[in-house]
């Protein structure tokens, strides 16, 4: 899913495209990428784009009028941009939407049979008021508004870093690269951090939303983003099961639920403790490595 430093690349790309055109057409290529009844699409054309925003994950349209369209990308939702007059086509299955502007169209691809992005059209500031989850900008926050919304409710660090009602813009990728860098499992409570804790998780947060942002800008540059992807290959611990922690070199570990995963590195994050992933756990039950010394001398017994 594209999490804030994704989004604020796509924000760049459009806002130097767009801001000042005129949108001309709206084209659905599936009925439920559409959320809202009122206002209609017409009531949109022949508007100016007045500016560009981010709320949480979503990408605001600001329109002239006081009209807005508020864009979710979801998990496997992407743009693209094709600039002039020619409309491209939409690709079935994958095709979700197309936007149309004076100076081009901005294309919604969505990968997968499960079509989970949206769109909402909304009309004024009190009801865009209405979508915003309310988490915390932590780029503009302090460490004792941080603190305050960590302490809100008693979570899990990775549930409540990608909790969008406690914090903005924050999902499954670059929670894991916050609390590898923080040195915190994602399965302590927010309870039991400590003040300096916080502080530390406070400038990991800070810290990888702010590098990571710049570090796309510069891959991308001038040209509208191609490449939007939850799996790096210079992430410390995200996607990176097994492979090597930078930090101590010991082999990134998971847990697995649904269709997520966790990834951390227990020697730094855990005390050198493994968690219990979900489906494994169950599977060993008592047998359930501790940790990473147990783990292999369970691959050695079931490879003799």
């Amino acid at each position: 899913m594209p999490e804030l430093p994704d989004i604020e690349v796509y924000l760049d790309a459009l806002t130097s495209r767009i801001r000042g055109d005129v949108f001309e057409n709206l084209l659905l290529g599936s009925p439920f990428i559409l959320r809202s009844v009122s206002p209609g699409p017409a009531e949109l054309y022949g508007k100016k784009v007045v500016a560009l925003s981010r709320m949480g994950k979503r990408i605001v349209f600001e329109l002239e009028d006081e009209l807005f369209m508020v864009l979710h990308l979801m998990v496997a939702g992407r743009l693209h941009w094709k600039e002039g007059p020619e409309r491209p086509t939409l690709v079935k299955r994958r095709g979700v939407a197309r936007f149309d502007f004076a100076k081009g169209s901005v294309t919604l691809t969505e990968a997968g049979t499960k079509k989970r992005a949206s769109l909402k059209l909304v009309r004024g500031e009190d009801d865009l008021a209405l979508l915003d989850p309310g988490g915390l900008e932590v780029l503009e926050a302090d460490v004792s508004s941080f603190a305050a919304a960590l302490r809100q409710e008693n979570h899990t660090l990775k549930r409540s870093l990608t909790d969008p009602h406690l914090f903005s813009g924050i999902g499954n990728a670059y929670s894991d690269e916050i609390l590898h860098r923080a040195k915190l499992s994602p399965v302590k409570w927010t309870s039991r951090l400590t003040d300096p804790e916080i502080e530390r998780l406070y400038e990991a947060t800070r810290g990888i939303l702010t590098e990571w942002t710049e570090t796309l800008r510069k891959e991308v540059k001038d040209a509208f983003p191609g490449k939007v992807t939850a799996f790096r290959p210079t992430m410390a611990a995200h996607g990176r099961y097994l492979k090597p922690c930078p930090d101590c070199g010991g082999p990134i570990q998971r847990i697995r639920y649904a269709s997520n995963e966790t990834n951390y590195c227990p020697a730094c994050q855990t005390e050198g403790k493994l968690l219990a992933d979900r489906a494994l756990s169950r599977l060993l039950k008592g047998d359930w490595p501790k940790s990473l010394e147990e783990l292999e001398e369970h691959k050695a017994e079931r490879r003799q």
